[in-house]
Parts: C-alpha cells; sequence; structure tokens
C-alpha cells in the first residue's frame, strides 16, 4: 500500500528531515520525492510505502499533521492513500 504526502508552507531548516525521520520511525519508506523552493515557500510530494507501518494510517496522518503544526501553523502536512489520490485525480 502506497502513499502520497504533500508538505506546503514557509521555508525553514529541517521540515525534510522531520517528516523523513517520522516516516523512518514508523517504517514507513520513501520510494520518491520531488521538492522545490518558490521564493520562501517550501513544496513537497512524497510518494511511500506504508505498507509496514507499525501504526494505523489513520493515526500516522495525524502524527504528520501534528508535525506540521509543531514546526509551524502554517506549514500543511497531508497524507493521502494513492488509491484516493487517484481517484481523485482521474477524469
Amino acid at each position: 500500500m502506497r502513499s502520497v504526502i504533500t508538505v506546503v508552507g514557509k521555508d525553514v531548516v529541517g521540515i525534510l528531515a522531520a517528516v523523513s525521520g517520522l516516516c523512518a520511525e514508523h517504517s514507513v519508506n520513501v520510494i520518491e520525492v520531488s521538492q522545490s523552493i518558490l521564493q520562501d515557500m517550501f513544496c513537497m510530494i512524497m510518494l511511500t510505502d506504508v505498507s509496514r507501518c507499525d501504526i494505523p494510517f489513520t493515526q500516522f496522518t495525524e502524527e504528520m499533521e501534528r508535525l506540521g503544526d509543531q514546526h509551524d501553523p502554517q506549514l500543511k502536512i497531508h497524507v493521502m492513500h494513492e488509491d484516493i489520490f487517484n481517484s481523485m485525480h482521474r477524469i
């Protein structure tokens, strides 16, 4: 099972390390990463394998959202199951 993690917010030191660290903590493998800094905005999309995640998917999602709030209330981290992501973007 794969998921898509999006991260958008003001660029600060350590965002990538914090997100990938939380993934590693819960045995979530990062498959691909695309990131960009647009002026002072950090934008990242990660494709991850959550099949070995050691907590329920909903709990992992909530922990990621809290991680964003801890860094900066304007930093938004969203985790979406790949099937939902694909369904939303199918025309």
